[in-house]
């Protein structure tokens, strides 16, 4: 049959032609794009898919530069908590040597305490001025802020760590159930006896050999024991039937023994946390008890819970006993966001105290800042210079350990969290890049394919259209 009106070869042609000429446009568009996907109708599932994992990649790549900006923050803080630390030291050595005033004059020791004074002023200094990106970091501005804490049951409270989530402030509510125990043993009598006994005395700070003649009185053992508690570390009180000697300290590493060195009658002494059972050793006991239910067991007055969620350290009044007490953090911390989630399994917060002279140091011992000309502890109280080093040495405990709570963080949070989020950037950067990207070695197939087909179109439809003009032979043309 042949029609001219119309030309289904041709339509024919022209619809393969058209096909083949998208399917050149679509191989065009990915080869010079690079991309598989460059819209919704280029597969829908899969840009949805890509869309998500491109918004994860995003995500991840901004919590590797989130805690690569925190291990400055860190790094900066304890570079300057490290000059804290040496003038410390600087301090500790000034007092060993003022302590030598056989040899030292009281010019010298005037000098020593102008250096302890300028000293402290530096790490004043330091702890006003430290600063990140206009941020200060020593000043107790990361510090938590308490609330309601009773001081005469409490020395001290350093929350660490927590994590409030969506909660406006965190109860914390401690109950202690065993409290701190000296390490003590009792000598029962009102004098030595009979005869002369040599004891040596030994305590958590050293031990001491003592001579008492058979007239000593229970008072004369205590005035011995005191003279020269400074170097043992235990003191003596007289009771009503005899002595009691007993460590300054609290806690399980406490202890005191006694050996009778020389004597012809026993020197006999009991331990009262023992029921009075005959022992020449006796060890203290650590407070015990529980931090919002959580039982923890204390180093001597410091109780600590450290969990997910708070990290907090306590340190209990001397004469607080048995008993509860509560009190909330309301505000404060460092927050770092290090996960592609805004959650607090996806972020840490972390303390950091200020590092103040009146800040360094505790309510039992005392604080830095007495250690200035015209204070308690400066170096013109002679008698006072074992507790001002006392001061500095558990001021340099506390900088330490905060120091150490920074590295670890750093290398054990913020290190290995940039390294399992590079992990992740890169599987999901891949599985996007299946999905997504352009396959060279596939695309340039098609496009040669698409190619041929256009080329191949072309000449048909030319065919096609030529033969319409054979109906011109049928009229005798």
């Amino acid at each position: 049959m042949s029609r001219i009106t119309t030309n289904i070869p041709a339509v024919v042609s022209q619809r393969h032609l058209a096909i083949a000429q998208n399917d050149l446009r679509v191989s065009l568009e990915r080869l010079s794009s690079g991309l598989r996907i460059n819209r919704g109708a280029d597969d829908p599932a899969g840009l949805i898919v890509s869309e998500r994992l491109r918004s994860e990649v995003g995500a991840v790549r901004q919590s590797i530069h989130n805690s690569e900006r925190a291990i400055n923050v860190i790094a900066t803080t304890e570079g300057a908590l490290s000059e804290v630390n040496a003038l410390l030291n600087d301090i500790n050595a000034l007092l060993i040597e003022a302590a030598n005033r056989g040899a030292f004059s009281d010019e010298e020791v005037a000098a020593n305490q102008l250096q302890i004074d300028s000293a402290i002023d530096s790490i004043n200094r330091i702890a006003n001025t430290t600063t990140f990106a206009g941020r200060k970091l020593l000043d107790g501005s990361l510090d938590y802020v308490t609330s309601g804490v009773v001081y005469t049951d409490l020395a001290d409270v350093q929350v660490l760590g927590a994590k409030f989530g969506s909660r406006d402030y965190i109860d914390v509510e401690l109950e202690v159930t065993s409290a701190a125990e000296h390490a003590q043993l009792e000598y029962t009598g009102a004098g030595i006896g009979a005869s002369a006994v040599t004891i040596d005395l030994q305590g958590p700070d050293g031990v001491a050999t003592l001579s008492f003649p058979a007239s000593a009185t229970a008072n004369d053992i205590v005035e011995a024991v005191n003279t020269q508690s400074d170097a043992t570390g235990v003191v003596a009180s007289a009771t009503g039937g005899g002595v009691v000697f007993r460590t300054e300290g609290y806690g399980s590493d406490q202890f005191v023994q006694i050996k009778e060195v020389y004597g012809s009658a026993p020197f006999v002494v009991t331990d009262p946390l023992a029921g009075g059972a005959i022992r020449s050793r006796a060890y203290g006991h650590d407070a015990e008890g529980t931090i919002n239910g959580a039982p923890t067991v204390g180093d001597g007055l410091v109780l600590q819970l450290n969990s997910f969620l708070l990290d907090v350290q306590i340190t209990l009044d001397e004469d607080f006993g048995i008993g509860s007490t509560e009190f909330a953090i309301t505000d404060g911390g460092s927050l770092f966001q290090l996960g592609p989630r805004i959650n607090t399994n996806q972020q840490e917060n972390i303390g950091v105290r200020a590092m103040h002279a009146n800040k360094l140091g505790n309510r039992i011992v005392g604080f830095l800042s007495e250690l200035q000309d015209g204070q308690r502890l400066c170096l013109r109280n002679v008698r006072e210079l074992q507790t001002a080093s006392d001061v500095v040495n558990l001021a340099i405990d506390q900088v330490s350990i905060l120091r150490g709570r920074l590295g670890a963080f750093e290398r054990n949070t913020l290190q290995a969290n940039i390294g399992q989020l590079q992990i992740t950037a890169e599987n999901l950067t891949s599985s996007e890049s299946v999905i997504r990207d352009t396959d060279f070695a596939e695309e340039t197939t098609e496009l040669t394919r698409a190619q041929v087909l256009v080329q191949a179109g072309n000449s048909i439809l030319a065919i096609a259209n030529a033969q319409q003009q054979n109906v011109l032979t049928l009229l005798g043309a």
